[in-house]
């Protein structure tokens, strides 16, 4: 399956695995750090789901205009993508990457929430950096070890300031 990735244009595949890590990383740290600073249920949901959108959205919109610039730079032709299409990868893949660690919030209560969404989401990035060193021809271990790296990095400082400044 893997093996039709690796035909899948450049700038397509840079802002799937962009968004999805995105995703993955930041709205952990939001929903982990909103969940140590507050115990209620609702906002935490609410707090995590308007980040995702709102953050999804300007990496959409940011994608599309960082790519208009280069496709206007461009006056070889090389660049052939599609700005929309490009944008939309990256909405949909920043916002499923960041619904993976709101589930455990929806579904189950705190502590237990933030433990199971920290752990699916450094899972995710695994997955996700496993999966990017088979398309792209490189070591797929270290691609994903790398990525788990980034991840818990994020996540740590996240953890850090919603203890720091919980309410």
């Amino acid at each position: 399956m893997l093996h039709h990735l690796r035909n899948l244009h450049e700038d397509y595949l840079r802002s799937g695995l962009f968004g999805i890590q995105d995703g993955l990383v930041s709205t952990t740290g939001v929903v982990v750090g909103i969940s140590i600073g507050v115990e209620d249920k609702a906002i935490i949901i609410l707090a995590s789901l308007v980040a995702v959108s709102v953050e999804a959205s300007s990496m959409a919109a940011g994608q599309y205009s960082s790519e208009k610039a280069v496709h206007q730079m461009d006056k070889t032709g090389k660049h052939t993508d599609s700005l929309i299409t490009g944008a939309l990868i990256m909405f949909f893949g920043y916002l499923l990457g960041g619904l993976i660690p709101i589930i455990p919030t929806i579904l189950v209560g705190q502590p237990q929430a933030r433990f199971i969404a920290v752990i699916a989401a450094l899972v995710g990035l695994f997955i996700l950096g496993y999966v990017k060193g088979h398309i792209v021809k490189v070591k797929p271990l270290r691609s994903a070890i790398e990525l788990f790296i980034i991840g818990t990095i994020a996540t740590t400082i996240g953890l850090i300031v919603g203890y720091l400044f919980r309410i």
